[in-house]
């Protein structure tokens, strides 16, 4: 059937529909449209996990550096003043590399995620802006990435020392008499959002990058999905 129909076809008519389904003209399904969205999603989720996870991954790089909790912060000038500056510094890149170890987990839990996209969220993302996909993954999964994530976490901050550094430096300071506000010493919950927010940072700049750049498509059913909202 497709000779015949190629045959009946004038060269100029073929032309065009190759050019058609090269440039995404050609309707897709909507299985196709949701399999294109699942696979610029696993390719934001695997750059942006294998950035993360490298040492320095989050330490060097500013956009999702691991600061110190909030509380930490509000005296941190106070314990440098009170000669625990390395304490700090220890503290501060032992909590980075705890983020660094654990995403090396996270790839396979976020891919697990993504395959309970629908049809119908994958026609809203798709005309939605430019990081409606990853919003899409952290609203419907961050409840579950975190309940999954924090033992990986605890154990990544307890293998660098981190539990310990930022144990002893809250002690350090929890100890200074007439002290009014304490620094809560668990870190868990707290490097377990920022880890996950982090990867997520990175994957909303990778779909952003998939939505504006064609040569971010890097399989042909991501160039003529994407070709829609071009």
């Amino acid at each position: 059937m497709l000779f015949i129909f190629l045959y009946s076809c004038s060269t100029a008519q073929i032309n065009k529909l190759l050019k058609d389904v090269s440039s995404g003209q050609i309707p897709l399904s909507q299985n196709e449209v949701a399999e294109g969205l699942k696979q610029a999603l696993e390719q934001g989720i695997s750059k942006g996990t294998d950035l993360a996870s490298v040492t320095d991954g989050y330490f060097k790089n500013e956009i999702i550096k691991i600061l110190l909790p909030e509380d930490a912060r509000k005296v941190e000038k106070t314990l440098r003043q009170m000669g625990l500056g390395s304490e700090v510094d220890r503290a501060l890149l032992s909590i980075n590399r705890g983020a660094e170890s654990a995403a090396k987990e996270a790839k396979p839990i976020f891919v697990n995620a993504i395959k309970q996209m629908t049809i119908q969220d994958a026609f809203g993302i798709l005309k939605g802006d430019q990081t409606a996909a990853t919003e899409y993954l952290r609203r419907t999964t961050n409840a579950q990435l975190v309940a999954l994530f924090q033992p990986k976490i605890q154990a990544s901050l307890d293998e660098v020392g981190a539990t310990k550094y930022y144990g002893d430096l809250a002690k350090s300071y929890n100890s200074i008499p007439l002290t009014k506000q304490k620094i809560d010493p668990d870190l868990n919950a707290y490097v377990t959002q920022k880890a996950i927010d982090g990867l997520f940072t990175l994957i909303a700049e990778e779909e952003k990058n998939i939505r504006a750049n064609p040569t971010g498509r890097t399989t042909d059913l991501m160039k003529r999905v994407f070709a829609q909202q071009d």
